[in-house]
């Protein structure tokens, strides 16, 4: 079969349609001007790998020769990773959520040649059914109005375009004050399921700023149940189908509100944003069961998304073999083969029956402590957690040898700067160096290959780097950056933070409404230059910005830092107050704000005892930094935050807030009382 020019892409996704019968483009000049040239209408699809319902309506409709032919002969047919082209994905799912109050992938659009919608929606079934009109009637129909109805088409088409250029919210400037997190949290509280965690019912979803959030307001107001709530919500996807009891990591979401059916995708930004919760629960709480699961998922990720040279794979596909969930469920009798004698504790407590939780096979989840399973066997717990390690290493090998599911193994800086986080925070909570290792490779990956004249590229496959780099490519790197600082303060980890900094403020910056572009300044026109505030499965470029330029302010005292970072607060508080849900990660920066962040230098790193119930403590809204030796200190005593702090020969502890500092405390009485 002839392959069409999707062939010369890097994206995975775009490669899965490369044998179709459909003549697609990537969106490119050639693609635009060709749609101009011959005057034809552009259908636009978007997707990404682990898309279920793209592969279905590929299948349906895409294969299929005749749509094909018709497709060809009346249409530009362009095909867009989301993941590759956030800004596009990010314009017209907004027109799908004006045209029909949703969203959602597949995205099927259908546009004039200047890339104006007239017609959209997203999954469509290729023939009609239930009195809807399936994708082939779809295309004749749009087809002959753009040839008879051409005034009817603009007028659409100007319609959308007039409702995209209002702005989504009037934002009403906020002080930034304790009243917007008491609103916040308690309109947060309220979505929130009081039997099994988390927001709203199903799909469940697993809205890791949200949790973090919660954490943060509990310590700020002292009232236990906010923490409550979060910690449920942790425990409760750590024992549903959602967490790979097995093998580690979160599938994307679950289908029921007990956690227990996924969707079994996984996505690196999931592995990357839920294990900091479990992080932060283990500093709370000290219970080691967040521990655990925090590192099971980050095991996960070092051994199934990392490439060789410190980058991370991007996600796994629901299906192997056609069929979603196939690689991760069992048969009673398959697990018994296995697993010989240990059998009947393993399914006692992994929830596994002969007719299975689903599908008549078994998700495996727990609803069972395993004190109630060491009592049923006479034995401690133990042996009972030793004997279900044992079990799942065995499972785990046979299920590493099934056809495994879809790989999508393009890097995007800003998932992976995500991954980057997630390990500096899973050291600081475990001392495994092999996390820090994994942070560090993965900054040295990105500067080695999607970084080019001083300026980020978005995502890198198979050698080759391309697209420049968006919002939250750079907002999330210069997170990352610092956090690896934090812990290793190599004066070029902070001064590449700064410098990427400074090119957000140049070229992202919008001064008329206060707040970030999606796009740079030198990035390809599109009908709109996009805008997202919304924190949602990923946190807003916008919420991150503010955050890393309230961290670089405090390092630098560079004041633009802190007038930006203040103005996207304030302009988005109130909205975030009434809207806590869509704003978790703002509310998170909003709560350091307020409280005004607490800087802690460590310098010299001796005692262990002292380092260690540090960086154990729950302190969300504290810059901590570890200085090793004397000349690392020397390299930083050019940037206020290190100014005046003299190293000794036994370790010493610098608390500052409101820019006034301690004397050198060298107890942790003295620093507890301090803090």
């Amino acid at each position: 079969m002839d392959k069409n020019s999707l062939i010369n892409e890097s994206s995975p996704y775009l490669l899965q349609h490369a044998d179709n019968p459909v003549d697609w483009y990537g969106w490119n000049d050639e693609a635009l001007k060709k749609a101009k040239d011959e005057n034809k209408p552009i259908f636009l699809s978007i997707g990404y790998s682990a898309c279920h319902w793209c592969h279905v309506m590929a299948h349906e409709s895409f294969e299929n020769e005749d749509v094909a032919e018709f497709m060809n002969d009346n249409f530009i047919n362009i095909k867009v990773d989301r993941e590759e082209r956030p800004d596009i994905d990010d314009i017209y799912q907004k027109v799908c959520q004006i045209a029909t109050g949703q969203g959602g992938w597949p995205l099927s659009l259908f546009l004039t040649p200047d890339q104006k919608p007239f017609y959209v929606g997203t999954y469509f079934p290729v023939l009609d059914s239930h009195g809807r009109p399936g994708f082939g009637s779809i295309c004749r129909q749009l087809s002959q109005a753009w040839k008879e109805k051409p005034k009817d088409i603009e007028k659409s088409a100007e319609k959308f375009l007039d409702a995209l250029n209002k702005p989504e919210t009037v934002s009403v400037t906020s002080k930034l004050e304790q009243t917007i997190l008491d609103e916040a949290a308690m309109n947060l509280f309220q979505l929130g399921d009081p039997t099994y965690g988390g927001f709203g019912s199903a799909p469940k979803f697993p809205n890791a700023a949200n949790i973090s959030f919660l954490f943060r307001y509990a310590k700020l107001s002292g009232l236990g149940k906010f923490n409550e709530f979060a910690l449920k919500t942790l425990k409760k996807m750590a024992k549903g189908g959602i967490f790979d009891q097995i093998g580690g990591g979160f599938s994307r979401y679950s289908t029921d509100a007990r956690w227990l059916v996924p969707h079994f995708e996984k996505m690196l930004y999931d592995n990357a944003l839920i294990p900091v919760n479990y992080a932060e629960a283990y500093q709370i709480t000290q219970d080691p069961f967040y521990l655990d699961v925090m590192q099971k998922t980050l095991d996960f990720v070092l051994r199934e998304m990392t490439l060789p040279g410190g980058g991370f794979y991007s996600a796994y596909d629901a299906d192997s073999e056609g069929v979603e969930g196939k690689f991760y469920v069992w048969k009673k009798s398959e697990i018994k083969e296995i697993l010989g004698g240990d059998a009947d504790l393993f399914c006692l407590y992994y929830d596994v029956t002969d007719g299975g939780n689903w599908e008549g096979h078994n998700i495996l989840c727990n609803n069972l402590d395993a004190s109630a399973v060491a009592f049923n066997f006479g034995i401690t717990e133990e042996e009972v957690h030793g004997i279900l390690k044992s079990c799942s290493e065995k499972l785990l090998k046979v299920r590493s040898k099934r056809v495994p599911p879809g790989l999508d193994d393009k890097v995007l800086v800003s998932w992976n700067s995500l991954m980057i986080t997630a390990f500096a925070k899973g050291y600081r909570v475990t001392n495994d160096v092999r996390y820090l290792d994994a942070a560090k490779n993965c900054v040295s990956f990105i500067e080695k290959n999607l970084f080019v004249d001083g300026k980020l590229l978005r995502t890198y496959k198979n050698g080759i780097a391309k697209i420049g780099g968006y919002l939250e490519d750079y907002s999330y790197f210069v997170n990352a950056l610092l956090d690896v600082f934090e812990i290793e303060p190599d004066p070029k980890y902070l001064e590449l933070s700064l410098r990427l900094g400074r090119h957000l403020v140049d070229h992202f910056w919008d001064s008329d409404n206060d707040g970030f572009f999606m796009t740079s300044d030198e990035h390809e026109k599109l009908i709109i230059r996009p805008k997202s505030n919304y924190d949602l499965s990923l946190p807003s470029g916008n919420s991150v910005s503010s955050f890393v330029m309230l961290r670089l302010y405090h390092l630098s005292r560079e004041q633009i830092f802190l007038e930006i970072a203040t103005k996207i607060m304030e302009s988005q508080a109130q909205t975030a107050a009434e809207n806590p849900f869509g704003f978790g990660y703002l509310l998170n920066t909003i709560s350091m704000y307020a409280q005004k962040p607490v800087e802690i230098t460590i310098v010299n790193t001796e005692n262990s005892s002292i380092c260690n119930s540090l960086l154990l403590d729950y302190l969300p809204n504290s810059i901590l930094i570890t200085v090793r030796n004397a000349s690392q200190l020397d390299g930083l005593s050019q940037y206020p935050f290190f100014a005046g702090k003299l190293f000794e020969d036994h370790t010493s502890v610098f608390v500052c807030k409101n820019f006034t500092c301690s004397l050198p405390l060298h107890t942790l009485d003295e620093i507890k009382s301090t803090l």
